[in-house]
Formats: structure tokens, C-alpha cells, sequence
């Protein structure tokens, strides 16, 4: 069954290119393009993506406010958003909002294609190197003590709360295997059993979540 993939961007040769990219594997299929935020909105209500490549600056609604609209609606399409640069400022607030990961508009092609089947198995998407420059360049962004209460963490069994830091620093399911010495499965079980309790989406999220319950802190830039 082919990954359905939704492109939004307010540029059509954009749209054009990762269309012809995506269209040549057999595994991908783009069902629909979006000029702008509420488009997109709509057209993932529509047509139920897989996947949607978002841009952050579109015209009528950007993508950070679609990515909004799309988690609210229930929608289980994962969202890669799109930026020019690799500290834009809408980025962590995409993530916050329920984007499953980020690349630059000048990806190779390979790297686009993987891009979309990496997010479509419910993994994120962000390498360790650019988790670790984010939430350090966007330490500001994290709520203050007047910020709504967090989940509570209380479900979390200790060897889950353990993992949840690792993961949070941006360690990946190896490294965090070595450093706990367990197997590679049984740290995917236990992410997995993470995300399902906390009921967030994937680990891009659980991220975001252990910096908000300042379970771990940022570097300081």
C-alpha cells in the first residue's frame, strides 16, 4: 500500500519538484497540493494523508497554525515541516504543536523519500545533532512557572522515566541500549510504552515533553 502524502506550500514549483520526486517510488503517492495553511487544513480533513510536508510561511495561514488545525482535528497524518533555514523560529513551535520532525527545503531527494517513509512508521525524524541545536537555540521558548500544569509523569515506571531522559537528550534507541545495557527491542517497548502513556504522538514529542517537565534542562547557548 503506497504512503499518501499531502504537499502544502505556497510556491508551485516547490510543490512540483517534491511531486515528481515523491511520484517515482512506487511506495509514495502525492493525492493532493495546498497553497496555504487553510488549504492544507482542509485537504488533510479530505483526503486522510499519511503524511503531509508542511512549509512555515504560507500565505492566509501558516504552517505553524495548520499544524495546529490538523493535530485538533484528530488527524493521524504525521507532519514534516518545512523551513528555509535550520533556526527558524517556527520550528520548535511546530514540534510543540504536533509536527513529527523538520528539514530544509534543499534536501536530496533520497533524503526527502526517507524522510516521508521514516515519519509514516510513526518515527521521528529529527537526528540527534539537530534535537540537541533546537531545544539549546530555543531554551526561551519552554513554558514559565505560570504555564499550564504538565502531564503527569506518575504512570511512568522508573526504568521508563530513565529512558524518557536518554531520549530526551537525544540519544538514540543503540545508544540508549548501550548506556542502559539493554537490547535495542526492549528500548523500542519501552518508548513505545512512554508515548502510549503519555499519550503523545511519537519521539519527537516525548522530547518537547521532557523539556516542558523540565525533566531534563537545556544547555545554556
Amino acid at each position: 500500500m503506497s504512503i499518501a502524502v499531502v504537499l502544502a506550500d505556497d510556491q508551485e514549483l516547490v510543490r512540483s519538484g517534491f511531486r515528481m520526486i515523491l511520484d517515482a517510488r512506487e511506495d509514495l503517492e502525492v493525492v493532493g497540493e495546498a497553497g496555504d495553511g487553510a488549504e492544507a487544513a482542509a485537504l488533510v480533513e479530505q483526503l486522510r494523508p499519511d503524511v503531509v510536508l508542511m512549509d512555515v510561511r504560507m500565505p492566509v495561514m501558516d504552517g505553524l497554525e495548520a499544524t495546529r488545525r490538523i493535530v485538533a482535528l484528530g488527524s493521524p497524518a504525521r507532519i514534516i515541516v518545512l523551513t528555509t533555514y535550520d533556526a527558524d523560529e517556527y520550528v520548535f513551535a511546530a514540534l510543540r504543536a504536533g509536527a513529527s520532525g523538520f528539514m530544509l527545503k534543499d534536501v536530496r531527494p533520497a533524503d526527502l523519500v526517507e524522510a516521508v517513509r521514516v515519519v509514516a512508521r510513526g518515527d521521528a525524524l529529527l537526528a540527534p545533532s539537530v534535537t540537541r541545536r533546537l531545544l539549546d537555540r530555543f531554551a526561551d521558548a519552554l513554558p514559565g512557572p505560570d504555564a499550564a500544569p504538565p502531564p503527569d509523569l506518575a504512570e511512568l515506571t522508573e526504568r521508563e522515566l530513565e529512558v524518557l531522559r536518554l531520549v530526551a537528550l537525544a540519544l538514540s534507541n543503540a545508544e540508549i541500549a548501550a548506556r542502559l545495557v539493554l537490547t535495542e527491542a526492549t528500548v523500542k517497548t519501552h518508548v513505545s510504552s512512554i508515548l502510549r502513556k503519555l499519550g503523545l504522538r511519537d519521539r519527537v514529542q516525548a522530547v518537547v515533553l521532557a523539556y516542558d517537565v523540565r525533566l531534563v534542562r537545556p544547555r545554556s547557548s
